[in-house]
């Protein structure tokens, strides 16, 4: 097992990587309960893969397990479903310093952690991330929140977990198109800060893709290593946190465009993303043309989207795409704030850019 640490001061937490680690979940999180109980939700999707070990770990450890089911898919993402698990972990009585278990991916990550940060102003909940991109990404950091019809996550609070439980033998239950989305963020913090992570992703991208499980451990690793150094540098996101965001300001504008849907996983949005910021931080002058034919090159080979183009059913256009960009919770005075690089491994926040460049990059990527 490979341990990295979060240090946030009274909010300092663990990641545990390792495989089997939901089998033995049990020993992990006894030793953080007041009370010998926990309370987990999960959805339809990971419950029937993972639910029965997690309990019977649970119980194994003296540990009394209440379950709450809900729908898979970004659209649980929602008021509606944020309502149900307040309501629910209300009904089973959870006190300050009982733990809530999130048990699944992003979804319920970002879901459960937000309401397990407004039922008694604040209890302590566990990330279980059991997708590749909840492992290296939004299990980390303590941003939760919920979808709303004006775009993503505009709804949501900063909530810290207790300890994040990144068990390597969940990647094997995830559908191939899952495990590439998930590598979307993996690649981004090379992109963002770490030129020698992205060369050897370079070297090894294909190996740990097709199952190699050491490698994937260390994929893992590293990427949390360089989120919790940024995190802990910067844990409200007033500086350095915002290079997190490569990518993510054309991904979430593309996910708002296909209203949080299957035709788009978000981490197909920021490898999309990451090209086009890499595209438009070449136009502008800020690094050479070799850069983005580099990042594009990477993706190609190994069959992940870097153009809007490739989402199969996508209806939208540029104007509107800009449009949903001016909507971010990034957006500062009314001006739109862009991660771009001047090379790889050198992600920078840019703002003022030219309407028309954007666009024009926009109706490219629409064509090509």
């Amino acid at each position: 097992m490979q341990k990295v640490s979060v240090g946030l001061d009274k909010h300092s937490y663990d990641i545990l990587i390792g495989h089997g680690l939901i089998k033995n979940s049990g020993q992990i999180i006894a030793p953080l309960l007041s009370n010998n109980r926990v309370v987990v939700i999960t959805d339809q999707n990971v419950a029937p893969l993972h639910l029965r070990f997690f309990e019977s770990s649970m119980k194994s450890a003296g540990v009394s397990v209440s379950s709450l089911v809900l729908p898979g898919g970004e659209s649980t993402k929602s008021w509606k479903y944020l309502i149900r698990v307040v309501e629910w972990i209300l009904e089973q009585k959870v006190e300050r310093n009982d733990l809530v278990v999130a048990l699944g991916g992003g979804v319920i990550g970002d879901l459960v952690g937000f309401a397990a940060a407004t039922v008694r102003r604040g209890v302590q909940f566990a990330q279980i991330p059991t997708s590749l991109l909840a492992q290296v990404d939004s299990s980390i950091g303590g941003k939760t929140g919920i979808n709303v019809s004006f775009g993503k996550n505009l709804v949501g609070a900063f909530h810290q977990p207790a300890v994040v439980i990144a068990d390597t033998e969940a990647l094997e239950t995830l559908p191939h198109r899952d495990f590439l989305s998930g590598y979307g963020e993996v690649a981004k913090y090379g992109l963002l800060g770490d030129e020698k992570f992205f060369r050897w992703l370079e070297e090894n991208a294909a190996s740990l893709i097709d199952g190699d499980v050491e490698l994937r451990m260390e994929a893992i690793k590293r990427s949390c290593q360089i989120k919790a150094k940024i995190v802990e540098n910067d844990e409200r996101e007033y500086g350095e946190r915002a290079l997190l965001n490569l990518g993510h300001t054309f991904c979430h504008a593309l996910e708002a465009v296909t209203n949080f849907s299957d035709i788009l996983l978000h981490g197909e949005g920021v490898s999309i993303g990451c090209n086009l910021a890499f595209e438009v931080s070449s136009r502008l002058g800020l690094c050479s043309q070799e850069v983005p034919s580099r990042v594009r090159e990477h993706y190609h080979s190994i069959n992940v989207a870097t153009d809007i183009f490739q989402i199969n059913g996508f209806v939208g256009n540029a104007e509107q795409i800009y449009d949903l960009m001016a909507q971010d919770k990034k957006v500062v005075n009314g001006v739109i704030r862009f991660i771009l690089a001047s090379d790889i491994g050198k992600a920078m926040v840019h703002e003022n850019i030219d309407k028309a460049l954007i666009l024009e990059v926009l109706q490219q990527s629409l064509e090509l």
